[in-house]
């Protein structure tokens, strides 16, 4: 088998011009990465990497049924470092800040902002983020990869997008108002289409100790959810799981799904809602 193995490789370079190299990794097949079905992500349990800027901790990098590829870590900071020098992508991207102060620089616009507060970037927009404070600060990275995000152009967002798209923006938490529930309240951030999602939805939800967001119900986008205090039980297709202060849940599109404060005292989480190319029709029986 290994002898053939090798006649196969040579075979190839000479067919194809390759290099002993190339034709190697040509003879091997892609590694699959599964799908990502509902998830949970405990803070205490995600492993921490130093890097030379601070930390970094990563949840997840795999596709899921509605997005080509699904990719989350978050990043701490040391006082007056970068996260990298400016740089762009065709991928839109989000961050929320959970502690400490960053400024942010966006097509050469600087920006500070604090705690709750969410970056929005748009596709190709050159950007990065400094943390200005005299302490660490560290924040939430998602990358949503659709199949609208292979298509836009190589070029800075902000110089084409039509207006009806997201464009890149600082959303600035303590400055929206906070509407009354019958179990909490609601602060809505975003609700808009962007240049590679049909719609975002963002909002912040809070509950009072000891009740229900919802009926167990299910939607055809899928939703990403940031636990910003207190203690939040999810059921999610049968099975129940309670998730802490910074923990993370994906739950994937048409997963039967209710979510209640278990605790003592009022909890809140922030919810990514996406909608994609690839989300089915909403079930109107």
């Amino acid at each position: 088998m290994k002898l053939n193995k090798i006649l196969l490789i040579l075979i190839l370079t000479i067919a194809c011009g390759l290099s002993p190299l190339h034709a190697a990794e040509a003879a091997s097949p892609a590694k699959q990465v599964a799908v990502l079905h509902s998830s949970f992500f405990d803070w205490a349990a995600l492993k921490v990497k130093i890097t030379p800027v601070g930390q970094s901790r990563f949840v997840a990098d795999a596709p899921t049924p509605t997005l080509n590829r699904l990719e989350f870590h978050i990043t701490t900071l040391r006082p007056g470092f970068p996260s990298h020098p400016p740089h762009h992508h065709p991928q839109e991207e989000m961050i929320l800040i959970k502690e400490g102060t960053v400024e942010s620089s966006i097509n050469g616009k600087k920006q500070r902002f604090g705690a709750g507060s969410l970056l929005f970037l748009a596709s190709h927009d050159v950007h990065n983020v400094v943390n200005v404070g005299d302490k660490p600060a560290t924040y939430f990275v998602i990358n949503f990869h659709t199949a609208a995000t292979a298509t836009v152009r190589e070029q800075a967002a902000a110089e084409y997008a039509p207006t009806t798209m997201l464009p890149s923006s600082v959303i600035d938490l303590s400055k929206l108002e906070a509407k009354p529930t019958k179990t909490g309240s609601r602060t809505n951030l975003v609700n808009t289409p962007t240049l590679t999602y049909k719609n975002l939805e963002v909002h912040v939800t809070s509950l009072n100790a000891g009740t229900d967001a919802s009926k167990a119900h299910s939607h055809p986008w899928l939703q990403l959810f940031i636990i910003k205090e207190g203690s939040v039980e999810f059921t999610v297709d049968g099975v129940k799981h309670t998730s802490g202060p910074s923990s993370v849940a994906y739950v994937e599109s048409n997963a039967l799904m209710s979510l209640r404060n278990a605790g003592t005292t009022p909890c809140s989480y922030i919810v990514f809602s996406v909608v994609t190319d690839s989300t089915p029709a909403a079930d109107k029986s």
